[in-house]
């Protein structure tokens, strides 16, 4: 098989923790090609196929050199046997313009992982607001007496951009409501912007947990960021603790309800975030973890992830269930 990767610039891969980096690796690992190319590489030109400059590289085992460069070309999208599309948010007007690309690359006969479609239809944050049996009091608005009514009738609120990403502009206000005007004004542009308010959720000293849905179907260990110090926010890129954990009762229920769904919708590969019973984030650009959770405890994410896309190829939307081969090396 012959993959893709769209994807942040190679050189800048942390490959202790790179999850598209463990994707490859496990790829390379059972014989399959791997090419690689940036959002920016992708082209289309008048009645011709969507192309990209990409890079056929080899993994090399090497730490301080990771990949060779194998060659580079321009060729169709459709000619690989899947595309997996790995650039990290912010999801800008490039990223939109690239689901774009890619979905014309669908109609030329490519396989694009996860859906451009899809992606553009499940902007991260605001995705949770289909499931509000599992999300706790929240509001998405722009208007600043929405904000002070909500802050008046729950206390303890967080604030957060529509667009962030790894903790970046979350805000807590607590019940003396201090600077919550200021808060506003800053996220909202002075109302010409939606942020989301959602009450302060205080397991979040337990850990922010990733739960990763891979085909529909959870991995069975999450990794919970915890907060560290006064910190209020777990991500890791804030500072946060990565622990990972058998998922509780609680995260099954929750992926296994939406797993399916979102599967159908051409999301092979989800990661939900859970504070304590509440869901508060559906990620699908680029979801991380997998490292970590195999370093802590051997269950190895990028062979069930490897194991769901073969199956996916094949026509059969599955990942490898508990107990196979992707388990644990």
């Amino acid at each position: 098989m012959n993959i893709l990767f769209i994807a942040d610039p190679l050189e800048s891969f942390k490959t202790y923790k790179d999850t598209t980096f463990a994707m490859m690796r496990e790829a390379q690992r059972r014989g399959h090609t791997v090419a690689a190319c940036e959002p920016q590489d992708v082209m289309w030109q008048r009645g011709a196929r969507v192309m990209a400059h990409v890079r056929d590289i080899w993994l090399t085992g090497d730490a301080d050199r990771w990949f060779e460069e194998r060659g580079a070309r321009a060729v169709p999208l459709k000619d690989f046997d899947a595309i997996l599309m790995r650039k990290d948010p912010p999801f800008d007007s490039e990223y939109f313009y690239a689901t774009h690309l890619l979905e014309q690359a669908e109609r030329d006969g490519a396989r694009v992982f996860n859906k451009p479609g899809a992606l553009r239809d499940h902007p991260e944050k605001l995705a949770i607001m289909e499931f509000p049996q599992f999300i706790g009091p929240t509001l998405v608005t722009r208007d600043e007496a929405d904000i002070k009514r909500f802050h008046a009738e729950h206390q303890d609120i967080i604030l957060k951009p529509l667009d962030g990403m790894g903790g970046m502009g979350i805000f807590r206000v607590g019940p003396d409501g201090m600077n919550l005007g200021s808060i506003t004004e800053t996220l909202n542009r002075h109302g010409a912007q939606s942020l989301m308010v959602q009450k302060f959720l205080p397991e979040i000293v337990d850990g922010d947990k990733r739960v990763l849905v891979i085909g529909g179907k959870p991995v069975p260990f999450c990794l919970a960021r915890i907060p560290q110090g006064s910190e209020v926010r777990g991500n890791l890129a804030a500072g946060g603790k990565g622990v990972a954990r058998p998922i509780s009762a609680r995260d099954r229920e929750i992926a296994e309800t939406l797993g399916p769904v979102l599967a159908a919708r051409g999301l092979l590969l989800v990661g939900l975030d859970v504070i304590g019973d509440c869901l508060t984030e559906i990620n699908v650009t680029s979801p991380t973890c997998f490292q970590e959770i195999f370093d802590q405890t051997g269950c190895d994410v990028a062979a069930l992830f490897i194991d769901a896309l073969e199956a996916a190829l094949r026509g059969s939307f599955a990942c490898a269930a508990p107990g196979s081969s992707g388990m644990t090396r």
